[in-house]
């Protein structure tokens, strides 16, 4: 354009300095904004937003806050959208408070609050937990005659189900309809999913029915949440029908779908039923993942079917879907509970060959094994490398080799270890008292079982 003589606009320059923000290209959108002030222009708040928005959009947030301290020193201003992107900025890295001061800052002084920045915070303060903190802005909005929109209250509903709420979930629904606000597809799936979650399956199909009622058409993300309800609380046939009135619904089942189906059906050892829906989701060209596998192949194992698990862990390689941990946990655990503790460690061997890393479930799971095979010893050789090796034991892994040990008769040696879980701050559940109270009780040790057993009544453990 220039070469022939063409005179850039400021709003041509401002178009091309976009582009190359969008590009994350920050340093030739500064090139450009050099040209602009070159040329004499004077930048409005659409051009310095640009410059804004390109640092955080690279999450560059702290050199995005220079910039504005600077062109507003330099007597620029800025308007409500460059605020707006300035505080999602700081919400999308994490600092809320500062998100929440800029605003304090800003108010009524530079610019003029508005929903969308109100909302911001809300949803970041929610997103860390702080639904009080967060419901004490939507008040103060209130107050200040800032309408809350849908999104204010879908994302406070949210944040009220994600602390365990569900009673304040709904009277901010209940609030919300009578402020005449419409809850959309996304404030039902929030109350669906957080009560399926919660076992509520009745009533998650009750806010599934009212979605209806209000003619907000259901989408997958509605679907997958009362299958997934079903799925938890084993009812599989009413899941399926869920899955088939989906399709009829024309909604198409994702792999969250498949995967949510598969899963529920081998949890119930219908294992069979899942590997049907496994050949349909590839015949539908639905590719399946690394979560859809390692359900099929819990399910198999489970099933003691590990010819057929194994199989299916050579299709991952051959599909260029690499297997991890969770994938070889679960033949690691049959292969254990058949006895083939060996094939277990070879196995092992092989999965540390290829750079898989094992975690701390990989290693219970092999002590338990070498316990349940009578090898005490080579056990308690794997349990202590894992302090050696900066493994954080947990619980489980404590309680499964004081197993192991009672099961030698080797009380002494659970109680030292009892006694290095609580100096690890490591603290003892129900579980691993019982094994050593029962242990006690029959070595004849009925005052030390006693005492122990008043102890963690005592604490609430039993």
């Amino acid at each position: 354009m220039e070469l022939n003589g063409i005179v850039s606009s400021l709003v041509s320059l401002s178009i091309l300095m976009n582009c190359f923000s969008q590009l994350g290209l920050n340093s030739l959108s500064f090139s450009v904004f050099a040209n602009i002030l070159k040329k004499g222009f004077e930048p409005d708040a659409i051009t310095l937003n640009t410059l804004v928005k390109g640092y955080c959009l690279k999450g560059q947030i702290h050199k995005a806050l220079h910039f504005h301290d600077k062109v507003v020193a330099l007597g620029f201003r800025l308007d409500q959208v460059s605020y707006g992107t300035l505080i999602n900025g700081l919400c999308k890295v994490g600092e809320t408070s500062a998100a929440l001061q800029l605003m304090r800052r800003v108010d009524g002084k530079l610019v003029q609050l508005d929903v969308v920045m109100y909302n911001t915070v809300i949803n970041s303060m929610c997103k860390d937990k702080l639904v009080d903190d967060a419901f004490e802005l939507y008040s103060e909005m209130v107050v200040k005659r800032i309408y809350p929109d849908v999104f204010t209250y879908s994302t406070l509903i949210s944040g009220f189900c994600i602390v365990g709420k569900l009673k304040e979930a709904i009277d901010l629904y209940k609030k919300m309809i009578l402020e005449n606000i419409n809850p959309n597809v996304c404030t039902f799936n929030i109350l669906v999913d957080a009560f399926c979650k919660e076992g509520k399956v009745k009533q998650a199909k009750n806010v599934f029915a009212m979605m209806m009622r209000k003619g907000v058409k259901p989408d997958v993300v509605t679907y997958n949440s009362l299958m997934d309800g079903y799925c938890l609380v084993k009812e599989m046939n009413k899941a399926n029908v869920i899955f088939n009135t989906m399709a009829q619904s024309e909604v198409t089942p994702d792999v969250l779908s498949y995967n949510i189906m598969i899963n529920g059906f081998c949890k119930v050892k219908m294992v069979d039923e899942a590997l049907n829906l496994f050949k349909v989701m590839r015949c539908r060209n639905i590719i399946p993942n690394v979560v859809t596998c390692n359900s099929l192949i819990d399910g198999l194992c489970k099933s003691r079917r590990i010819s057929h698990a194994l199989k299916l862990v050579d299709e991952m390689h051959d599909r260029g879907l690499p297997p991890d941990i969770v994938t070889y946990n679960s033949i690691l655990d049959v292969l254990c509970k058949n006895h083939h503790v060996d094939k277990a460690i070879a196995l092992l061997t092989k999965v540390k060959d290829e750079g898989t890393q094992p975690n701390i479930y990989t290693y219970t799971i092999l002590i338990n094994g070498l316990c349940k095979d009578g090898r005490v010893e080579d056990a308690r050789k794997v349990f202590e490398d894992l302090s050696v090796k900066g493994y954080n034991l947990d619980v489980y892994t404590y309680t499964v080799m004081i197993q192991g040990f009672c099961d030698k008769g080797l009380l002494d040696e659970a109680l030292i270890l009892l006694s290095k879980m609580k100096d690890n701050s490591c603290i003892p559940n129900a579980a691993t008292y019982e094994i050593i109270i029962r242990s006690l009780f029959n070595k004849g040790e009925n005052d030390k079982a006693e005492k122990l057993l008043r102890k963690i009544v005592a604490r609430g453990l039993l």
